[in-house]
């Protein structure tokens, strides 16, 4: 059985940082791509970054590089992502996804976390 368990998320102060992790279980995702959407209060989930599986380049939404950076440790289908200087509308669901594509469309990826809350206080 599939699994993606997304971790690291919680309350924290406007500027601060964060690592989030998504462990990968029940398959090996080693040449898939994994990458991270999140879901703001009231709006639809968006795209914010994906790491490739055999490329293993990383690519962003424009407006959160340089702030975000999605890391892989592929020996335990495990993927990161660390937010630096956090603002309040980093607030939201962050899910983390697997596929075998590095895309920016949800329908690419096939597997999905239960997502992780970040809650950014100004």
């Amino acid at each position: 059985q599939v699994q993606l368990v997304e971790s690291g998320g919680g309350s924290v102060q406007a500027g601060g940082s964060l690592r989030l992790s998504c462990a990968a279980s029940g398959r090996t995702f080693k040449h898939y791509a994994m990458g991270w959407f999140r879901r703001s209060p009231g709006k639809e989930r968006e795209f914010e970054g994906v790491i490739g599986g055999d490329n293993r380049k990383a690519y962003y939404r424009e407006d959160v590089k340089g702030r975000f950076t999605i890391s892989r440790d592929w020996a335990n289908e495990t993927v990161y992502l660390d937010i630096n200087s956090l603002k309040p509308e980093d607030t939201a669901i962050y899910y983390c996804a697997v596929g075998p594509l590095p895309g920016r469309q949800e329908a690419l990826f096939g597997y999905w976390g239960q997502g992780t809350q970040v809650t950014v206080a100004s």
